[in-house]
C-alpha cells in the first residue's frame, strides 16, 4: 500500500501530510502508527511547530469501519496520538481543506490551531452506526461547550465551518487554508522558542488551576522568563526597532 502518512521537515517546521485517499484517510491501523512515527521525526528534530494537513476530498473520515468489524477493538493508539497532538511542547496547527467526520474531528480538535476551508462540512456520525463519540469527547469538550455542540453528537446531523467557529471547535475559517496556516507559522517562528513552549504550556494548565495557585505558578515563570537570555535578546531588538535573532 506504501505510506499513508509522510512528514517534512523545511525551514524548523515539521509538515505531516496524511495520503490514505481509498479510504478518505480513515484512522486504519497502519495510518495511526505511520502518524506517531512522523511525530517522532518532529520531535527528534525539535520543529518549531507541527502542521496536520491532508491529500484528496477529506481530512479525515474517522475509524476504518472494515479494520473494526474484523477483529476486537483497540482504542490506544488513536488516544495515544490524541494525547501526543495535545501533549507536544509545540504548538500544532491542523489544515484542513476537505470534509471532517467522527473520529476526524477528534483528531482536529486535538491541535492548538485549527484552519479549515469556509466550504469544509463536520459530523459526528457515531450515533448514526450504534456508537458514540467516546474518545474523541475529550479533546473536543475541552474547547467546546457542551451545550453548543450537544445537538451535533446526539443527531449525527451536518454542520458547517460558520457552526463550527461559532462554537470554539475551530479557530481559523479561510478561504486559503495554506496562506493562513503560512501566516501562523511565521508568527509562531517570530517567537523565542521558549517562550512560545511555555505558552502553550499555559494555555494547557492555567484554566484548570485555582486563582492563587495559578498567580504564583505564573508569577514565578513571569520572573524566570524576564531574567533570562530570551527577554534580553527580544527587549534589545525592539528598542532596535529590528527583528530578534533567537538562540
Amino acid at each position: 500500500m506504501g505510506e499513508l502518512v509522510t512528514v517534512d521537515l523545511s525551514a524548523s517546521i515539521a509538515t505531516i501530510t496524511m495520503d490514505s485517499q481509498h479510504n478518505r484517510n480513515a484512522l486504519s491501523e497502519q495510518l495511526l502508527a505511520e502518524l506517531h512515527e512522523c511525530i517522532d521525526v518532529a520531535e527528534e528534530n525539535d520543529a518549531r511547530a507541527i502542521v496536520l494537513r491532508h491529500e484528496g476530498p477529506a481530512f479525515c473520515a474517522g475509524a476504518d469501519l472494515k479494520e473494526r468489524s474484523d477483529g476486537p477493538p483497540d482504542a490506544t493508539p488513536f488516544v495515544s496520538v490524541l494525547e501526543r497532538l495535545m501533549d507536544t511542547e509545540r504548538p500544532t496547527i491542523a489544515a484542513v481543506d476537505g470534509a471532517v467526520r467522527a473520529g476526524g474531528i477528534g483528531l482536529m480538535a486535538s491541535c492548538d490551531l485549527v484552519v479549515v476551508n469556509e466550504a469544509t462540512t463536520f459530523a459526528l456520525t457515531e450515533v448514526r452506526i450504534g456508537v458514540a463519540a467516546a474518545i474523541i469527547s475529550v479533546p473536543i469538550l475541552r474547547r467546546v461547550p457542551a451545550g453548543k455542540i450537544a445537538a451535533a453528537m446526539l443527531t449525527g446531523e451536518v454542520f458547517d465551518a460558520a457552526d463550527a467557529r461559532s462554537m470554539g471547535l475551530v479557530t481559523h475559517v479561510s478561504d486559503d487554508v495554506t496562506a493562513t496556516v503560512t501566516t501562523l507559522v511565521d508568527g509562531v517562528r517570530a517567537g523565542a522558542p521558549r517562550a512560545v513552549r511555555e505558552t502553550k504550556a499555559i494555555l494547557n494548565t492555567v484554566p484548570g488551576q485555582s486563582r492563587d495557585d495559578a498567580f504564583a505558578a505564573m508569577a514565578a515563570l513571569s520572573n524566570e522568563l524576564f531574567a533570562g537570555p530570551d527577554a534580553q535578546i527580544g527587549m534589545q531588538a525592539f528598542r532596535e526597532k529590528r527583528r530578534p535573532t533567537w538562540t
